[in-house]
């Protein structure tokens, strides 16, 4: 399963939407059963990409921090690649013109709380579709939160409680940390103080993405260059799997020869 932040053609390119967009198909050519997941940013052409609700996937409400949000799911389809992209869709969240930040570069506030509702969103919706994925791989920091979520909130979940989570870290830093008061809406939904001991000092970029380092099974350098300190923390690290950064040219089978060997280990990294 790919939960992604951007997929071209429904965003413009760049490294993470390229990826996002020929990584799954690639994955399937080889013979893997795939899904695919992206939040439905309000700049994506509904008409134009012939994006259409799920019903019988839609119409529950997800609580973040004592506030009700519906859940739409919808769906499309990348005809040349026979592929379907499911997007997690809500009115509060998702509606706005633009992704991550507005049309000045400033970063929206409640971009904790989009990022939360689009990780449960994902993982409510495959429990729908009833499919147990074997392993999932997160792209974009906006998915960073999925392995705690996975590991710690929903461990005992039959369709995720045996998932493995690989993570890949791009050079997408975000400037503005996270609202303080995250740690509270991430308890809320059952994670424990341990957890979070990263955030509480500062929920910014490099904390976050190590909460996801911490909680996955592998670690992928997506971008040739990424943050330093990131950098730094990858080499520290000693019995977790880490796929250093892999070109255009050959990452296709590298990444599938790493999923492997996730899927062969016996760790669970839960805290």
């Amino acid at each position: 399963m790919f939960i992604t932040q951007e997929i071209t053609p429904y965003l413009p390119e760049s490294e993470i939407a390229m990826i996002g967009r020929h990584l799954p198909q690639g994955i399937q050519e080889r013979g893997r059963e795939i899904r695919t997941f992206m939040p439905k940013f309000g700049n994506i052409n509904e008409r134009r990409n012939q994006l259409h609700e799920v019903i019988r996937l839609s119409g529950m409400n997800l609580i973040i921090d004592d506030t009700d949000h519906p859940l739409i799911i919808k769906v499309a389809s990348i005809q040349s690649a026979r592929m379907q992209v499911y997007f997690i869709d809500n009115e509060d969240f998702f509606q706005r013109k633009a992704t991550v930040c507005d049309a000045q570069g400033r970063e929206y506030e409640d971009n904790d709380e989009r990022s939360i509702f689009y990780i449960r969103g994902v993982l409510e919706t495959i429990k729908k579709l009833r499919w147990i994925p074997d392993l999932i791989h997160c792209h974009g920091w906006m998915s960073a939160l999925t392995a705690l979520y996975v590991k710690r909130m929903y461990a005992d979940d039959p369709c995720l409680k045996d998932a493995k989570i690989v993570y890949s870290i791009y050079a997408d830093d975000f400037g503005m940390p996270l609202r303080a008061n995250i740690t509270d809406k991430l308890k809320m939904d059952g994670a424990l103080d341990e957890d979070l001991v990263y955030l509480k000092q500062e929920a910014g970029y490099v904390s976050l993405t190590k909460l996801a380092i911490d909680f996955s099974d592998g670690v992928i350098q997506g971008s040739q260059t990424i943050n330093p300190e990131i950098q730094d923390y990858l080499s520290t690290l000693k019995e977790k799997p880490v796929l250093f950064y892999q070109s255009p040219d050959v990452y296709m089978d590298a990444f599938n020869k790493f999923y492997d060997i996730i899927l062969a280990s016996n760790s669970n990294n839960k805290k």
